[in-house]
């Protein structure tokens, strides 16, 4: 089943390490993007298996959300309902300055002959430059590239999230959007093994979805460690992908160190 995935979805990625020197990778067309000081830059790179697009929506055969509007794209056009990739990044500068960076899969570059386009990159490249655009520009732009980011083709970025989430240069919104990819990527490590687990999971699981979000709603001094305890003791795959949901939202130190666990057992 194919099912919507966006900045505020769930996914996993594939693994080959890739860790603070994979951002040097990224330097080359780093300066060429801090190059051009007003107009477009684009980029494209290969995105992991099961992923396709329609205009700013993303669908994995896994889970997620909604980008945007399905049909309607200012810098890429379509001819079918959802196109397997290139991925695609447009940068928008005025001034020597990032302002908006956008992201889509599959389908073809509109017209734009004052586009500096970078061409296929390689997938570590792509990785460390939308890294680098997160770790060090400003706004809507910064937090905008970690999404892309984690469907980058064989790179595994956990390292680099946990890394950002914890810079305090960085704004609450960028480091709050590590945070929740970081949990959509410990999924795996959490669930792995559990579901053909039957036993309780078939009882009142509306009941224990929604005390999942009731622990979410409560001071962080209760909720998280709640939230924890089920992540760490639950039998239920469903459960612990929620109570991780609710604590990459969270913003606690406690669940940051939850969710650098579960990765680092990958």
């Amino acid at each position: 089943m194919r099912h919507f995935i966006g900045y505020a979805g769930a996914i996993a990625i594939t693994a080959a390490t890739f860790g603070a020197p994979a951002l040097a990778q990224g330097q080359g067309s780093a300066a060429r993007v801090r190059d051009v000081r007003d107009g477009q830059v684009r980029f494209t790179f290969n995105l992991r298996p099961g992923v396709c697009g329609q205009g700013r929506n993303v669908w994995t055969t896994g889970r997620g959300n909604r980008n945007g509007d399905a049909r309607s794209s200012r810098d890429v056009e379509y001819d079918v309902e959802c196109d397997s990739g290139p991925g695609r990044v447009t940068i928008d500068k005025e001034r020597g300055e990032i302002t908006d960076l956008r992201f889509y899969v599959g389908g073809r570059w509109r017209a734009n002959s004052s586009a500096t386009d970078l061409g296929m990159l390689g997938a570590r490249e792509a990785a460390a430059l939308l890294l680098d655009i997160a770790r060090t520009g400003e706004g809507k732009a910064s937090r905008n590239a970690i999404f892309p980011a984690t469907v980058v083709d064989s790179v595994e970025i956990w390292r680099d999230l946990i890394r950002l989430a914890r810079d305090d240069s960085r704004s609450r919104e960028t480091r709050k959007q590590a945070v929740f990819w970081l949990g959509q990527l410990a999924e795996g490590p959490a669930t792995a093994g559990l579901d053909e687990i039957v036993g309780d999971a078939a009882i009142d699981r509306d009941v224990r979805e929604q005390a999942i979000f009731a622990l979410s709603q409560r001071p962080r001094d209760e909720g998280v460690p709640a939230l924890v305890q089920v992540v760490r003791t639950s039998k239920d795959p469903e459960l612990r992908r929620k109570a991780l949901f609710w604590l990459g939202q969270s913003d606690d130190p406690r669940a940051l160190q939850l969710i650098e666990e579960l990765l680092a057992k990958r």
